[in-house]
């Protein structure tokens, strides 16, 4: 693991008689920008989440088919409340969110039977610079017990998904203080657990008024320690991110066939810049990768983002405990079943939404990620790389690695140019990208060539 100064040591290579840098961000970071995110770090508050969790665990049940007129019971007094509280976090910086609340009626599906509306609560903090470049963070609004068509008992939903909740409304807390290139977006979501129909909501909309979308952190699960099998971890942190876009064409599957590609999707280069947000600024976290969509066979909210071509990722804790997730309230031969506040590791909370904070803040002031990056360099020693410049980028940084790497090892600056050659690199051995760094040295997720990696598609 590594702390803020640690990354300020870099290690060298020597590859084909290339001096290289490792591949982090911290070449480009000034001690003025590291202070910056370590403010932000800090200002994370483990008491807000959990009185927002507990606020949120009082609502008794959370269900998309409870109650919507009550104000004290079901999931439409608790959007209420979430709406409440972004206006407060508004009030508190003058007035610089955004609050929308946006809902779609569903029936006949499984899992709403009805005519429901689902309701999503979304706060925006407009760009300074690129308004239309979108960075949003989810959250989960509803909770469930064992049958998933039960709207009437008591369905606490402390870690599934309090936590992921409250930590958007932590997120927005200390973020909206501050002023970025890009739009922050802060969602909560609803109907997770009938059908990830919120998420649905938001993504279609957002393709249809044709924003750029560069990244979607979900976070569902983000409070629990303690595993099932035993095990007691609060030093890591899963991040799922699909290998492929699901809306690839088949003109691109061919194209991927014979340049590779395949774990080299937005959504994969924008868990693997988490990770390094996380060795950057993390004494005592790391990101476990993980190289599927989804847990195996689950789903969550950052899919329908992927379904029409959004690069999102989803994260949680890494250990579950399957008694605390989706389970009517009852005690059985001494064991609790149940999702309950006692549950959740408040400091573990803090410190995967501190991550958040920080991702979302180093990707809203960095430039956007370069377009129409392509490379050529076949029956040839050299390697050579093109870009589009990118607004507000004043230098950029060609990547590359082993075929077998999962995460890029060598890295070359190459100044203000939308050309680069790498001599005596050959194509065939390495994966290679391109970054794009801001005058504050804040850098853009790595773009693989082509329209297999490009951030904004189509």
């Amino acid at each position: 693991m590594r702390d803020g100064s640690d990354w300020l040591r870099i290690g060298v290579w020597v590859v084909a008689g290339l001096a290289l840098t490792a591949p982090t961000l911290a070449a480009t970071e000034s001690v003025e920008q590291t202070e910056q995110m370590l403010a932000l770090k800090k200002a994370v508050n483990a008491d807000r989440i959990k009185q927002d969790v507990v606020r949120l665990a009082g609502f008794g049940t959370r269900h998309t088919l409870s109650d919507t007129l009550s104000d004290v019971r079901g999931i439409g007094a608790a959007r209420r409340w979430i709406e409440a509280e972004f206006q407060k976090i508004s009030a508190a910086c003058g007035g610089c969110l955004t609050v929308v609340v946006d809902g779609r009626v569903f029936s006949g599906e499984p899992r709403i039977p009805e005519p429901t509306e689902v309701v999503n609560v979304v706060a925006l903090l407009r760009g300074q610079t690129e308004p239309n470049r979108y960075v949003m963070m989810t959250g989960d609004i509803d909770s469930r017990v064992s049958d998933p068509l039960d709207a009437a008992s008591d369905s606490p939903g402390a870690n599934d998904n309090a936590t992921g909740m409250a930590g958007v409304l932590e997120a927005a807390r200390v973020l909206s203080r501050h002023k970025f290139s890009a739009t922050l977006v802060f969602a909560g979501l609803s109907g997770e657990e009938q059908g990830l129909f919120g998420g649905q909501v938001l993504a279609e909309q957002a393709r249809k008024s044709n924003w750029f979308v560069e990244a979607v952190l979900n976070n569902d699960m983000i409070g629990n320690i303690e595993g099932i099998n035993g095990v007691v971890d609060n030093t890591t942190v899963r991040v799922f991110s699909e290998a492929t876009r699901a809306i690839e064409t088949e003109e691109e599957r061919r194209l991927r066939r014979f340049t590779g590609g395949e774990v080299d999707s937005p959504s994969r280069n924008l868990a693997r810049y988490i990770d390094q947000v996380a060795d950057r600024y993390f004494e005592n976290l790391d990101v476990m990768m993980i190289y599927r969509l989804d847990r195996f066979g689950r789903g969550g909210h950052h899919r329908p983002f992927n379904e029409v071509g959004f690069p999102a990722v989803r994260i949680m804790e890494t250990n579950e405990h399957y008694h605390r997730q989706h389970q009517d309230l009852r005690n059985e031969n001494g064991t609790s079943y149940g999702d309950v506040v006692a549950g959740v590791n408040f400091d573990y909370a803090r410190r995967v939404t501190a991550l958040n904070v920080l991702t979302l803040a180093s990707l809203a002031k960095a430039p956007a990620p370069p377009a129409r990056v392509t490379i050529e360099g076949q029956v040839s020693p050299d390697t050579t790389l093109r870009w589009q410049r990118v607004p507000g980028a004043t230098n950029y940084r060609l990547h590359w690695r082993l075929t077998t790497d999962a995460n890029w090892r060598f890295s070359r600056l190459v100044g203000d140019q939308t050309e680069a050659t790498l001599s005596n690199v050959v194509i065939d051995n390495y994966i290679f990208g391109v970054s794009s760094i801001g005058s504050e040295g804040f850098e853009s997720p790595v773009v693989f060539p082509g329209p297999i990696g490009r951030f904004r598609y189509p």
